[in-house]
């Protein structure tokens, strides 16, 4: 069943009913369907609403603490004292207590997000607030195509809100061997990666020796998570888009999409040398 980080939170799915229909023989009878939640989630620092984004409602405060990381309120998740979850109404509120100085600095520095999936622009007014993460060192351990095949394979293993609703993204966290060592999933891709980021974060795990998957294409902003993350790879089902592959290029980030079972497409930096041999 589709994982929640309290019992406070409301559940992933639910059921509503549909009719199933099939072309050929018209409608069938009537028949529950279970359907991912999206909901409105409120993210607060100290008194100040920062955000509202819409979200599947598990996993919060990896969210958030992800959010943090990605949006440049936060450096590491020791920053954050504490999150509050408190459902409501009308959506859900997370409250975010910062560390004394982070939150002054978060006060001098606010950006309106309003009703949107974490899409990663939502409010910037000019193009010198896109943002961007720093272009340092990560980790630059090559991955095989062996490992990319191995978590290709296992994936699904680690979607069941997926599983049982055909209609949100997860985003995992690979080891080298293609291991998949934690995953998030959720309605919205990037909300997933920033979920799959503070997971790590909150666990005290940083980006070594592994690579992100995610189910959807390679968009700008995924590539800057990854790359905030610390991580070195970046391996997306779909294709990327043309300002991720220069993002990636300009990171020195390796973007690996297109990525099925048989092969995939690497567009910026390489593979390890073993990527002939690749399991198929």
């Amino acid at each position: 069943m589709p994982r929640n980080s309290s019992p406070a939170q409301p559940p992933a799915s639910c059921a509503v009913a549909a009719l199933p229909v099939r072309y050929a023989t018209g409608p069938g009878a009537a028949a529950s369907a279970e359907i991912a939640v999206e909901a409105p989630v409120n993210i607060v620092y100290g008194n100040q609403p920062y955000a509202v984004m819409m979200a599947t409602p598990s996993d919060l405060e990896d969210f958030v603490t992800g959010f943090s990381l990605t949006e440049g309120i936060i450096r590491d998740a020791g920053e954050i004292r504490g999150i509050a979850v408190s459902p409501q109404r009308d959506g859900i509120v997370v409250t975010v207590d910062l560390a004394p100085g982070r939150f002054r600095e978060h006060l001098a520095r606010r950006r309106n997000l309003s009703g949107r999936t974490s899409c990663g622009l939502c409010g910037v007014e000019t193009l010198a607030e896109m943002p961007m993460a720093e272009t340092r060192s990560r980790d630059r351990q090559p991955i095989s195509a062996r490992a990319i095949a191995t978590a290709l394979a296992t994936l699904e293993r680690h979607q069941p809100l997926h599983q049982l609703t055909r209609s949100v993204h997860a985003a995992a966290w690979c080891d080298a061997e293609g291991a998949i060592l934690a995953a998030r999933e959720d309605v919205g891709r990037h909300n997933a990666l920033d979920k799959l980021i503070g997971a790590r974060l909150r666990a005290g795990h940083r980006a070594v020796s592994g690579f992100v998957l995610v189910t959807s294409r390679a968009s700008f902003e995924m590539v800057e998570k990854t790359a905030i993350y610390g991580a070195g790879t970046l391996v997306s089902i779909s294709a990327p888009t043309s300002l991720a592959v220069e993002r990636a290029q300009a990171l020195g980030l390796t973007l690996v999409s297109v990525a099925r079972q048989d092969g995939c497409m690497v567009f910026t930096g390489a593979l390890a040398p073993e990527m002939e041999i690749a399991a198929s």
